[in-house]
Protein backbone atom coordinates (compact mmCIF):
# COMPACT_ATOMS: atom_id res chain seq x y z
CA UNK A 1 0.00 0.00 0.00
CA UNK A 2 1.80 3.07 -1.14
CA UNK A 3 -0.93 5.88 -0.11
CA UNK A 4 -3.52 6.03 2.76
CA UNK A 5 -5.69 9.07 3.28
CA UNK A 6 -7.44 9.56 6.55
CA UNK A 7 -10.52 11.90 5.91
CA UNK A 8 -12.79 13.42 8.92
CA UNK A 9 -9.82 12.94 11.83
CA UNK A 10 -9.45 14.81 15.68
CA UNK A 11 -5.69 15.16 15.91
CA UNK A 12 -4.20 15.40 19.13
CA UNK A 13 -0.67 16.40 18.66
CA UNK A 14 1.67 18.97 20.70
CA UNK A 15 -0.84 19.93 22.66
CA UNK A 16 -3.41 20.63 20.36
CA UNK A 17 -6.64 19.28 19.15
CA UNK A 18 -8.05 20.04 15.37
CA UNK A 19 -9.66 18.57 12.61
CA UNK A 20 -8.13 17.38 9.69
CA UNK A 21 -7.36 14.86 6.66
CA UNK A 22 -3.86 13.03 7.03
CA UNK A 23 -2.39 11.55 3.64
CA UNK A 24 0.43 9.14 4.30
CA UNK A 25 3.13 8.11 1.26
CA UNK A 26 5.63 5.46 0.97
CA UNK A 27 5.45 4.90 4.98
CA UNK A 28 5.74 8.88 6.16
CA UNK A 29 3.01 11.39 6.48
CA UNK A 30 2.65 13.47 3.35
CA UNK A 31 0.13 15.92 4.28
CA UNK A 32 -2.03 17.17 7.15
CA UNK A 33 -4.58 19.38 5.91
CA UNK A 34 -8.46 20.54 7.11
CA UNK A 35 -9.40 19.06 3.90
CA UNK A 36 -7.17 16.95 1.40
CA UNK A 37 -9.28 16.55 -2.14
CA UNK A 38 -8.36 15.79 -5.74
CA UNK A 39 -6.08 12.69 -4.04
CA UNK A 40 -6.79 9.22 -5.23
CA UNK A 41 -4.95 6.77 -2.52
CA UNK A 42 -4.54 3.28 -2.13
CA UNK A 43 -6.31 3.16 0.58
CA UNK A 44 -8.85 5.60 2.57
CA UNK A 45 -10.25 5.82 5.88
CA UNK A 46 -13.15 7.80 6.97
CA UNK A 47 -12.42 8.52 10.98
CA UNK A 48 -16.11 10.08 11.32
CA UNK A 49 -14.88 12.04 13.73
CA UNK A 50 -12.26 9.65 16.12
CA UNK A 51 -9.16 10.73 17.23
CA UNK A 52 -5.85 10.70 15.14
CA UNK A 53 -3.20 9.83 18.06
CA UNK A 54 0.41 9.48 17.91
CA UNK A 55 0.85 5.72 18.31
CA UNK A 56 1.75 5.12 21.51
CA UNK A 57 6.10 4.02 22.00
CA UNK A 58 6.05 1.50 25.01
CA UNK A 59 9.46 1.97 26.51
CA UNK A 60 9.43 -1.50 28.60
CA UNK A 61 8.32 -5.08 27.51
CA UNK A 62 8.85 -8.52 28.05
CA UNK A 63 7.95 -10.40 24.85
CA UNK A 64 9.95 -13.56 26.28
CA UNK A 65 11.19 -14.72 23.10
CA UNK A 66 14.20 -15.82 22.76
CA UNK A 67 13.48 -18.90 25.67
CA UNK A 68 9.62 -18.80 26.69
CA UNK A 69 7.56 -19.67 23.49
CA UNK A 70 5.00 -20.66 26.14
CA UNK A 71 4.62 -17.54 27.11
CA UNK A 72 5.14 -15.22 24.05
CA UNK A 73 7.09 -14.56 21.38
CA UNK A 74 7.52 -11.16 19.35
CA UNK A 75 5.23 -12.14 16.67
CA UNK A 76 2.55 -12.62 19.44
CA UNK A 77 3.00 -10.17 21.53
CA UNK A 78 3.19 -7.23 18.73
CA UNK A 79 -0.30 -8.63 17.18
CA UNK A 80 -1.44 -7.80 20.58
CA UNK A 81 0.18 -4.33 21.15
CA UNK A 82 -0.76 -3.10 17.47
CA UNK A 83 -4.58 -4.11 18.67
CA UNK A 84 -3.60 -1.70 21.81
CA UNK A 85 -2.34 0.96 19.59
CA UNK A 86 0.91 0.68 20.09
CA UNK A 87 2.92 1.26 16.78
CA UNK A 88 6.80 0.83 18.95
CA UNK A 89 8.29 -1.16 21.64
CA UNK A 90 11.59 -1.46 23.19
CA UNK A 91 12.45 -5.15 24.63
CA UNK A 92 13.63 -5.77 27.79
CA UNK A 93 17.06 -8.25 28.41
CA UNK A 94 15.62 -10.56 30.48
CA UNK A 95 15.26 -13.06 28.06
CA UNK A 96 17.33 -16.81 27.64
CA UNK A 97 19.86 -16.30 26.41
CA UNK A 98 19.86 -12.93 28.17
CA UNK A 99 20.62 -9.68 25.96
CA UNK A 100 24.26 -9.57 27.80
CA UNK A 101 26.85 -9.70 24.23
CA UNK A 102 26.23 -8.20 20.79
CA UNK A 103 25.13 -11.64 19.37
CA UNK A 104 22.27 -11.83 21.65
CA UNK A 105 21.38 -8.60 20.12
CA UNK A 106 21.64 -9.25 17.43
CA UNK A 107 19.96 -12.49 17.45
CA UNK A 108 16.38 -10.32 19.09
CA UNK A 109 16.95 -7.84 15.95
CA UNK A 110 16.71 -10.60 13.16
CA UNK A 111 13.56 -12.10 14.91
CA UNK A 112 11.72 -8.71 14.79
CA UNK A 113 12.83 -8.27 11.12
CA UNK A 114 11.17 -11.82 10.53
CA UNK A 115 7.54 -10.94 12.57
CA UNK A 116 7.05 -8.07 14.36
CA UNK A 117 3.97 -6.21 13.84
CA UNK A 118 4.89 -3.04 15.79
CA UNK A 119 8.44 -0.89 15.06
CA UNK A 120 11.19 -2.85 17.86
CA UNK A 121 13.99 -1.36 19.71
CA UNK A 122 15.93 -3.61 22.35
CA UNK A 123 17.80 -2.34 25.35
CA UNK A 124 20.86 -4.09 26.64
CA UNK A 125 21.69 -5.81 29.67
CA UNK A 126 23.69 -5.01 32.59
CA UNK A 127 25.51 -8.08 34.33
CA UNK A 128 28.44 -8.18 36.93
CA UNK A 129 31.33 -9.51 33.60
CA UNK A 130 29.94 -6.77 30.67
CA UNK A 131 30.76 -3.74 31.53
CA UNK A 132 33.53 -3.86 28.85
CA UNK A 133 31.19 -4.56 26.13
CA UNK A 134 28.75 -2.01 27.55
CA UNK A 135 31.51 0.90 28.10
CA UNK A 136 32.11 0.17 24.36
CA UNK A 137 28.40 0.20 22.94
CA UNK A 138 27.44 2.79 20.18
CA UNK A 139 24.46 4.73 21.37
CA UNK A 140 22.75 4.28 18.81
CA UNK A 141 23.05 0.40 18.81
CA UNK A 142 20.35 0.12 21.55
CA UNK A 143 17.65 1.63 23.14
CA UNK A 144 19.22 1.73 26.24
CA UNK A 145 21.23 -0.15 28.85
CA UNK A 146 18.84 -1.75 31.30
CA UNK A 147 20.27 -2.39 35.08
CA UNK A 148 18.38 -4.89 37.56
CA UNK A 149 19.20 -2.85 40.67
CA UNK A 150 17.66 -5.69 42.61
CA UNK A 151 14.58 -8.30 42.09
CA UNK A 152 16.35 -10.37 39.51
CA UNK A 153 17.94 -13.59 39.26
CA UNK A 154 21.71 -15.01 38.12
CA UNK A 155 23.89 -12.71 36.21
CA UNK A 156 21.40 -10.00 35.35
CA UNK A 157 20.90 -9.13 39.25
CA UNK A 158 23.75 -5.88 40.16
CA UNK A 159 23.76 -5.25 43.79
CA UNK A 160 27.98 -4.91 43.59
CA UNK A 161 28.53 -1.47 44.62
CA UNK A 162 31.83 -0.73 42.64
CA UNK A 163 30.35 -2.63 39.51
CA UNK A 164 27.05 0.15 39.87
CA UNK A 165 29.39 3.15 40.42
CA UNK A 166 31.24 2.03 37.07
CA UNK A 167 28.44 1.33 34.80
CA UNK A 168 27.20 4.64 36.21
CA UNK A 169 30.27 6.29 35.09
CA UNK A 170 31.16 4.37 31.78
CA UNK A 171 27.50 3.95 30.19
CA UNK A 172 27.39 5.35 27.23
CA UNK A 173 23.75 6.31 26.71
CA UNK A 174 20.50 6.64 28.75
CA UNK A 175 20.33 3.69 31.44
CA UNK A 176 17.11 2.48 32.59
CA UNK A 177 17.10 1.07 36.61
CA UNK A 178 14.54 -1.49 38.27
CA UNK A 179 15.14 -0.43 41.89
CA UNK A 180 13.99 -2.78 44.68
CA UNK A 181 16.40 -3.69 47.49
CA UNK A 182 17.29 -7.76 47.89
CA UNK A 183 18.06 -8.02 51.30
CA UNK A 184 15.13 -6.20 52.54
CA UNK A 185 12.76 -8.02 50.42
CA UNK A 186 14.77 -11.71 51.42
CA UNK A 187 14.07 -10.57 54.75
CA UNK A 188 10.35 -9.52 54.44
CA UNK A 189 9.89 -12.65 52.72
CA UNK A 190 11.43 -15.05 55.19
CA UNK A 191 9.10 -13.76 57.85
CA UNK A 192 6.07 -14.23 56.02
CA UNK A 193 7.31 -17.86 55.32
CA UNK A 194 7.90 -18.60 58.68
CA UNK A 195 3.88 -18.31 59.34
CA UNK A 196 2.13 -19.44 56.70
CA UNK A 197 5.02 -21.47 54.82
CA UNK A 198 4.44 -22.08 50.66
CA UNK A 199 0.73 -20.47 51.52
CA UNK A 200 1.96 -16.89 51.35
CA UNK A 201 -1.54 -15.16 50.63
CA UNK A 202 -1.06 -12.41 47.49
CA UNK A 203 -1.95 -9.67 49.63
CA UNK A 204 1.46 -9.92 51.33
CA UNK A 205 3.22 -9.24 48.15
CA UNK A 206 3.28 -5.62 48.48
CA UNK A 207 4.10 -5.99 52.03
CA UNK A 208 7.28 -8.20 50.74
CA UNK A 209 7.98 -5.99 48.55
CA UNK A 210 7.34 -2.99 50.20
CA UNK A 211 7.91 0.96 49.81
CA UNK A 212 11.28 0.44 51.85
CA UNK A 213 12.98 -1.79 49.54
CA UNK A 214 11.90 0.22 46.45
CA UNK A 215 12.99 3.41 47.96
CA UNK A 216 16.30 2.10 49.36
CA UNK A 217 17.00 1.14 45.65
CA UNK A 218 15.62 3.60 43.59
CA UNK A 219 17.29 6.75 46.00
CA UNK A 220 20.54 5.27 45.41
CA UNK A 221 20.07 5.08 41.49
CA UNK A 222 19.35 9.34 41.72
CA UNK A 223 22.47 9.69 44.02
CA UNK A 224 25.07 7.60 41.61
CA UNK A 225 23.64 9.17 38.61
CA UNK A 226 23.72 13.18 40.24
CA UNK A 227 27.02 12.14 41.47
CA UNK A 228 28.42 10.43 37.92
CA UNK A 229 26.25 12.96 35.74
CA UNK A 230 24.82 9.75 34.23
CA UNK A 231 21.20 10.02 32.10
CA UNK A 232 18.92 8.08 34.29
CA UNK A 233 15.61 6.38 33.67
CA UNK A 234 13.99 5.28 36.43
CA UNK A 235 11.24 2.30 35.38
CA UNK A 236 7.80 1.22 37.28
CA UNK A 237 7.24 4.18 39.95
CA UNK A 238 4.96 2.20 42.78
CA UNK A 239 5.07 4.30 46.10
CA UNK A 240 4.51 8.12 47.15
CA UNK A 241 7.65 8.48 48.65
CA UNK A 242 9.61 7.86 45.78
CA UNK A 243 8.36 10.58 43.84
CA UNK A 244 10.19 13.34 46.29
CA UNK A 245 12.94 12.00 44.04
CA UNK A 246 11.94 13.27 40.76
CA UNK A 247 11.62 16.91 40.23
CA UNK A 248 8.25 18.73 38.18
CA UNK A 249 8.31 20.23 35.13
CA UNK A 250 9.91 19.95 31.48
CA UNK A 251 11.00 16.66 30.34
CA UNK A 252 13.92 18.57 28.32
CA UNK A 253 16.93 19.31 30.19
CA UNK A 254 16.24 16.84 32.96
CA UNK A 255 18.70 14.54 33.97
CA UNK A 256 17.12 12.37 35.65
CA UNK A 257 13.66 11.24 34.83
CA UNK A 258 10.79 8.42 35.77
CA UNK A 259 8.25 6.12 34.07
CA UNK A 260 4.93 4.83 35.81
CA UNK A 261 3.25 1.57 34.33
CA UNK A 262 -0.89 1.18 33.43
CA UNK A 263 -1.30 -1.68 36.01
CA UNK A 264 0.37 1.00 38.95
CA UNK A 265 -2.13 3.65 37.72
CA UNK A 266 -5.31 1.26 37.85
CA UNK A 267 -5.11 -1.52 40.39
CA UNK A 268 -4.35 -1.28 44.24
CA UNK A 269 -3.36 -3.87 47.08
CA UNK A 270 -7.71 -4.03 47.89
CA UNK A 271 -7.30 -6.11 43.98
CA UNK A 272 -5.74 -8.47 45.64
CA UNK A 273 -8.73 -10.53 47.00
CA UNK A 274 -10.36 -10.71 43.74
CA UNK A 275 -7.26 -11.32 41.35
CA UNK A 276 -4.48 -12.75 43.39
CA UNK A 277 -1.44 -14.03 41.74
CA UNK A 278 -2.33 -11.87 38.48
CA UNK A 279 -1.54 -9.08 39.89
CA UNK A 280 1.56 -10.41 41.10
CA UNK A 281 4.27 -8.03 39.45
CA UNK A 282 7.69 -6.62 40.54
CA UNK A 283 7.65 -4.14 41.65
CA UNK A 284 4.01 -4.75 43.40
CA UNK A 285 1.36 -2.74 42.72
CA UNK A 286 0.29 -1.25 46.32
CA UNK A 287 -1.93 1.26 48.27
CA UNK A 288 -4.35 3.18 46.64
CA UNK A 289 -2.95 5.91 48.02
CA UNK A 290 0.26 5.26 46.26
CA UNK A 291 -1.88 5.36 43.23
CA UNK A 292 -3.40 8.24 43.71
CA UNK A 293 -0.25 10.17 43.78
CA UNK A 294 1.40 8.53 41.37
CA UNK A 295 -1.74 9.91 38.79
CA UNK A 296 -1.11 13.10 40.34
CA UNK A 297 3.17 13.43 39.39
CA UNK A 298 2.18 12.35 35.66
CA UNK A 299 -0.30 15.36 35.64
CA UNK A 300 2.63 17.88 37.60
CA UNK A 301 4.89 15.98 35.41
CA UNK A 302 7.48 14.54 38.30
CA UNK A 303 6.81 11.05 35.82
CA UNK A 304 7.61 11.43 32.19
CA UNK A 305 6.15 8.55 30.49
CA UNK A 306 3.78 6.03 30.08
CA UNK A 307 4.57 2.02 29.90
CA UNK A 308 3.16 -1.29 30.33
CA UNK A 309 6.28 -3.78 31.51
CA UNK A 310 4.29 -6.00 29.63
CA UNK A 311 5.01 -9.52 30.76
CA UNK A 312 3.24 -12.49 30.02
CA UNK A 313 2.69 -16.06 32.39
CA UNK A 314 0.58 -18.62 31.45
CA UNK A 315 -2.41 -19.24 33.54
CA UNK A 316 -0.95 -22.47 35.34
CA UNK A 317 2.00 -20.62 36.58
CA UNK A 318 -0.08 -17.64 37.36
CA UNK A 319 -2.12 -20.36 40.15
CA UNK A 320 1.34 -21.92 42.01
CA UNK A 321 1.97 -20.92 45.51
CA UNK A 322 3.38 -17.37 46.14
CA UNK A 323 7.04 -18.04 45.45
CA UNK A 324 6.48 -20.46 42.26
CA UNK A 325 3.62 -17.88 40.93
CA UNK A 326 6.07 -15.06 38.43
CA UNK A 327 5.66 -12.08 38.76
CA UNK A 328 4.39 -9.80 35.57
CA UNK A 329 0.99 -9.21 33.69
CA UNK A 330 0.46 -9.18 29.79
CA UNK A 331 -1.33 -5.37 29.03
CA UNK A 332 -0.14 -4.15 25.82
CA UNK A 333 -3.19 -5.36 23.86
CA UNK A 334 -5.36 -2.49 26.15
CA UNK A 335 -2.49 0.13 26.32
CA UNK A 336 -4.21 3.55 24.93
CA UNK A 337 -8.00 2.24 26.24
CA UNK A 338 -6.52 2.30 29.74
CA UNK A 339 -4.28 4.76 29.64
CA UNK A 340 -7.44 7.03 28.33
CA UNK A 341 -9.40 5.85 30.98
CA UNK A 342 -7.55 8.38 32.81
CA UNK A 343 -8.27 10.91 30.99
CA UNK A 344 -11.98 9.66 30.95
CA UNK A 345 -11.45 10.29 34.82
CA UNK A 346 -9.90 13.31 34.90
CA UNK A 347 -6.44 12.69 36.31
CA UNK A 348 -4.71 14.03 32.47
CA UNK A 349 -5.59 15.87 29.67
CA UNK A 350 -6.27 14.08 26.46
CA UNK A 351 -2.80 16.11 25.24
CA UNK A 352 -1.26 15.23 28.18
CA UNK A 353 -1.79 11.53 28.04
CA UNK A 354 -0.84 11.83 24.35
CA UNK A 355 2.90 13.08 25.51
CA UNK A 356 3.10 10.60 28.01
CA UNK A 357 2.66 7.78 25.64
CA UNK A 358 4.30 8.98 22.83
CA UNK A 359 5.77 12.62 22.33
CA UNK A 360 7.91 12.47 25.77
CA UNK A 361 9.19 8.59 25.11
CA UNK A 362 10.27 10.00 21.83
CA UNK A 363 12.50 12.78 23.28
CA UNK A 364 14.23 10.51 26.00
CA UNK A 365 15.30 7.27 23.86
CA UNK A 366 16.03 10.49 20.96
CA UNK A 367 14.06 8.28 18.59
CA UNK A 368 14.18 9.68 14.96
CA UNK A 369 11.21 10.69 13.35
CA UNK A 370 8.46 8.99 15.09
CA UNK A 371 6.03 9.85 18.33
CA UNK A 372 4.42 12.98 16.55
CA UNK A 373 1.89 13.76 13.96
CA UNK A 374 4.44 16.04 11.60
CA UNK A 375 4.76 16.00 7.58
CA UNK A 376 7.46 13.69 7.04
CA UNK A 377 7.78 11.53 10.04
CA UNK A 378 6.90 8.36 9.69
CA UNK A 379 3.00 7.02 9.81
CA UNK A 380 2.57 5.62 13.37
CA UNK A 381 -0.63 6.87 14.65
CA UNK A 382 -4.19 4.90 16.14
CA UNK A 383 -7.38 5.88 15.50
CA UNK A 384 -9.23 5.66 18.59
CA UNK A 385 -12.81 6.43 18.72
CA UNK A 386 -14.68 7.54 22.49
CA UNK A 387 -17.58 5.32 23.10
CA UNK A 388 -21.61 6.60 24.56
CA UNK A 389 -21.51 3.36 26.61
CA UNK A 390 -18.17 1.07 27.71
CA UNK A 391 -16.88 -1.34 26.41
CA UNK A 392 -16.24 -4.12 28.45
CA UNK A 393 -12.95 -5.63 27.82
CA UNK A 394 -14.08 -9.27 28.35
CA UNK A 395 -16.43 -8.58 25.13
CA UNK A 396 -13.28 -8.87 22.72
CA UNK A 397 -10.63 -12.25 22.48
CA UNK A 398 -7.47 -11.81 24.00
CA UNK A 399 -4.47 -11.87 21.05
CA UNK A 400 -1.52 -12.64 23.86
CA UNK A 401 -0.32 -15.68 23.58
CA UNK A 402 -0.84 -16.69 27.49
CA UNK A 403 -4.73 -15.92 26.53
CA UNK A 404 -5.26 -14.00 29.75
CA UNK A 405 -5.52 -10.08 30.81
CA UNK A 406 -6.30 -8.72 34.11
CA UNK A 407 -8.35 -6.21 33.10
CA UNK A 408 -11.19 -9.00 31.75
CA UNK A 409 -13.85 -7.45 34.74
CA UNK A 410 -13.43 -3.84 33.39
CA UNK A 411 -14.88 -1.35 31.19
CA UNK A 412 -12.91 1.00 28.74
CA UNK A 413 -14.72 4.02 27.49
CA UNK A 414 -12.46 4.32 24.46
CA UNK A 415 -11.66 0.97 21.39
CA UNK A 416 -8.78 1.29 18.88
CA UNK A 417 -10.29 1.46 15.00
CA UNK A 418 -7.41 1.22 12.75
CA UNK A 419 -3.26 1.37 14.08
CA UNK A 420 -0.87 2.27 11.13
CA UNK A 421 2.91 1.35 12.06
CA UNK A 422 5.13 2.94 9.55
CA UNK A 423 2.37 3.62 7.06
CA UNK A 424 1.29 0.14 7.27
CA UNK A 425 -2.15 -0.76 8.33
CA UNK A 426 -1.80 -3.13 11.10
CA UNK A 427 -4.71 -3.31 12.87
CA UNK A 428 -8.50 -2.58 11.28
CA UNK A 429 -12.02 -2.74 12.76
CA UNK A 430 -11.16 -5.45 15.45
CA UNK A 431 -8.44 -7.39 13.37
CA UNK A 432 -5.15 -7.89 13.11
CA UNK A 433 -4.15 -6.87 9.23
CA UNK A 434 -1.69 -9.18 8.26
CA UNK A 435 1.26 -8.34 5.95
CA UNK A 436 2.70 -5.24 8.19
CA UNK A 437 5.65 -5.80 9.15
CA UNK A 438 7.63 -3.59 11.81
CA UNK A 439 10.75 -1.55 11.42
CA UNK A 440 14.10 -0.74 13.62
CA UNK A 441 13.93 2.28 15.83
CA UNK A 442 16.58 4.75 14.80
CA UNK A 443 18.48 6.53 17.77
CA UNK A 444 19.86 10.15 16.94
CA UNK A 445 22.61 10.23 19.86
Amino acid sequence: MDTLLVRNARLVNEGREFDADLLVRRGRIERIDASIDNVRADREIDAKGAFLLPGMIDDQVHFREPGAPHKGSIASESRAAVAGGITSFMDMPNTSPPTLTREALAGKRRRAAAGSQANYGFHFGVSRDNLDTIAALDPREVAGIKVFMGASTGNLLVDDPQVLEKLFVYAPTIVLAHCEHTPSILDNEAWWRDRHGEFIPPAAHPLIRDAEACYRSSSLAVELARRFGTRLHVLHLTTARELALFEPGPLAGKRITAEVCLHHLHFDDSDYASLGHLIKCNPAIKTASDREALRRALAEDRIDVIGTDHAPHTLEEKRRTYSRAPAGLPLVQHALPAALELVSEGALSLAQMVRKTSHAVAELFAIRERGFLREGYWADFALVERLAVPRPVAADPVLAHCGWTPFAQRSFHHVVRSTVVSGQLAWHEGRVQDGCQGLPLMFER
